[in-house]
This record gives C-alpha cells, sequence and structure tokens, in this order.
C-alpha cells in the first residue's frame, strides 16, 4: 500500500513557480457542481509564522479567478500560537491511569497519551472528562463512537499532537488546539490576500470545518463535497493548503 501511495504522489507531483503541488483531481458535488483541487507543499510551520506571508509565497504563484483556499486548522494553530508544549502540562493521577484505557484510531490518534489527556482535564475540568470516559465505556461495545469527545466539546477534538506516532518529532513534543476564533482569522486572511479561505481540521475519517471568510462563495455543504477525500493527505506530505477551483 505504501509503494502505491508513493506512486500516486508521483503521478500527481507538479511544480510551477518553484511551488511543489499535487493534483488531487477532479471531484464532482450532490449538487453536480465539480471542483479541481490541488494541494500545495510547504516548509514545515513553526509557531508564530505569519498565515499572510505562506498563502503569499505558497498560493499566490499558482491563483486563478475564482479559486478559494482550504488551509490547515493544524498551520493556522501554529501561526496564531493555540499551542500547548509538554513542559506547560503535567499529567496527574487520573491522566496517568485512564490513557490506557483510551481508544486510539487506524491514523494513530486518539487520548492515549497521558499529556494529551491531561490537557483535555485542563480544558474541560476532571468530573466531565471521568463523565465522558464512562459514557465512552459504556456505548462503545455498542459500536458507538466519539461519546468522548461530544461529552467533553468545548473542541476537545480539535486537540492534535502529543503522539509518538508523528512524522515530525516537533509534534511528539506539541500539541495544537483550534483557535476559538475561526471566522476572525478566516476574514483576516482573507481580507489581507485578496482570497477567500476556509478553515479546515481534515483527516481520512472526516472534514470539520471551524470556519469561512465572510468572502467564501461556497455553501457548507458544497465546501464538504469538494473535501470528501480530504486532499490535504495524511502523514508527512506538509500539504495543509487546498486551492479549490470550481469548474
Amino acid at each position: 500500500m505504501a509503494e502505491d501511495k508513493g506512486r500516486n504522489l508521483k503521478l500527481q507531483r507538479m511544480e510551477q513557480n518553484e511551488i511543489v503541488y499535487f493534483d488531487r483531481g477532479v471531484i464532482e458535488g450532490k449538487d453536480g457542481k465539480k471542483y479541481r483541487r490541488y494541494a500545495i507543499q510547504t516548509h514545515f510551520v513553526e509557531v508564530g509564522e505569519s498565515k499572510t506571508a505562506l498563502v503569499e509565497k505558497y498560493v499566490r504563484p499558482l491563483i486563478k479567478d475564482g479559486d478559494v483556499l482550504s488551509f490547515g486548522a493544524k498551520v493556522m494553530c501554529m501561526c496564531s500560537g493555540n499551542v500547548r508544549t509538554r513542559d506547560q502540562v503535567k499529567p496527574g493521577f487520573f491522566a496517568k491511569l485512564m490513557w490506557r484505557f483510551a481508544g486510539i484510531n487506524s491514523t494513530g490518534v486518539g487520548m492515549h497519551e497521558p499529556y494529551k489527556l491531561q490537557l483535555v482535564i485542563d480544558m474541560v475540568g476532571l468530573p466531565r472528562v471521568l463523565l465522558a470516559a464512562l459514557l465512552s465505556a459504556v456505548t462503545r461495545p455498542f459500536g458507538v463512537k466519539g461519546v468522548f469527545y461530544k461529552v467533553c466539546g468545548k473542541g476537545v477534538g480539535g486537540i492534535d499532537g502529543f503522539y509518538f506516532r508523528s512524522s515530525f518529532k516537533r509534534y511528539h513534543e506539541l500539541a495544537t488546539i483550534n483557535p476559538p476564533n475561526p471566522n476572525e482569522l478566516c476574514d483576516e486572511l482573507a481580507d489581507e490576500t485578496g482570497i477567500p479561505v476556509v478553515l479546515m481540521d481534515a483527516n481520512d475519517l472526516q472534514r470539520d470545518q471551524l470556519g469561512k471568510s465572510k468572502s467564501f462563495p461556497l455553501t457548507d455543504e458544497q465546501i464538504q463535497d469538494a473535501m470528501r477525500d480530504n486532499p490535504s493527505g495524511q502523514g508527512d506530505e506538509l500539504t495543509p493548503l487546498i486551492l479549490i477551483r470550481p469548474l
């Protein structure tokens, strides 16, 4: 499977104006509208980098009239400083106990890490985490998924990082937390670049739309159609910026 993935990436790989991007092909929505998607490769974005500078460097050389941009949530967190490091999180008794019973999905992401679980406790409080864990344990045998995150709420599902399986050592020691003002960040970026922006927390399991600029022309349903197959990819591809071109 890894060989097939590598072969597909080579076939998709394109380069223009010294920008590397991957043609993810055309997808058709439920309403019949079609979209071509380009996954743009960036450098590894560090904390505090300018989101506007990233768009100007990597997106501007490829943009055409009518294009819109999907901006990856993890990179936005890095730009806006919505992160926590291991030395800022001190796992307590319950985090050290409960992480061993936490679920872990096919991408290697979950609460199966004491630092990540402690971060959730810090965010929502121990009583809610205990309730969420209890309800998750009760419903899991019946095939019900996501109960822990639903009960915890407050964007807990958007915490990413603190996991040893990451291809990037930086994410072994750092976690990102989805920003509390996603619409404002999208409006700010759209105003500064003139490009309509949607903020997406996407993976192979789900595509969560966190916010979008007022200028964004696609409906929420159309955004989901355009991003249905997760064109941003996974792992070490470094393609958080998706140029969506309505056809």
